[in-house]
């Protein structure tokens, strides 16, 4: 196979754009450019462009995987997913993903750490942070340890509730400051605690 063409500037992902005689157009990496020293004009055999095309297969996983690490916190379930999710091969995204974790950019113990801190920042409850835990698919043995210090809820429940309603505040007014601290993954039990504490209770509010 004939390489026909070779962009010498990469695209805003990195990869520089080749041509083929059979009209197949292609991205590589700078280290899989240098490593097949590919240059316009090179004849490829066929036994070597199996191999280009693997390499180029696994080189698309771990900068992939790279970009999706660095946007947002994943466990190694969840990057092996959206990889194949994204097109990547199922087996090169395996690769992949034990290449990030070799490298240390991958570890489903701080991932956890790092969701529950997201997750009282946003001033969500208990429920909530397992919850965002199961959603980042996080293996179960990692969630006691990462909720151990799970702050008060009561406390922050009583703040958000002081900031919005007072003693003239209507079943209304109360209603809406309730369904949005159960939205944010708050206990209905320790929401009426609060309620009763700042003497808010005599609104009835249905279970």
């Amino acid at each position: 196979m004939r390489l026909e063409s070779l962009k010498t500037t990469p695209d805003r992902a990195g990869r520089y754009w080749a041509a083929f005689e059979d009209g197949t157009k292609m991205g590589f990496y700078r280290q899989t450019v240098e490593d097949f020293g590919l240059y316009p004009g090179k004849e490829l055999s066929r036994e070597e462009m199996d191999k280009l095309l693997a390499a180029a297969g696994q080189m698309s996983a771990k900068m992939r995987a790279v970009r999706i690490v660095s946007a947002s916190s994943v466990s190694r379930r969840d990057l092996e997913d959206r990889l194949v999710r994204k097109g990547e091969d199922p087996a090169q995204a395996r690769e992949a993903v034990q290449w990030m974790e070799e490298l240390h950019l991958v570890d489903d113990r701080n991932t956890a750490q790092q969701v529950v801190r997201s997750c009282i920042g946003k001033g969500y409850g208990l429920a909530r942070a397992k919850q965002a835990l199961y959603e980042k698919r996080i293996p179960r043995e990692y969630w006691a340890e990462a909720l151990e210090d799970y702050p008060d809820q009561e406390e922050y429940i009583a703040a958000f509730l002081t900031a919005r309603l007072d003693e003239n505040s209507g079943r209304r007014e109360v209603k809406r400051a309730v369904d949005a601290l159960i939205r944010k993954g708050h206990s209905y039990g320790t929401i009426r605690t609060c309620l009763g504490r700042l003497e808010l209770a005599a609104v009835e509010l249905e279970e």
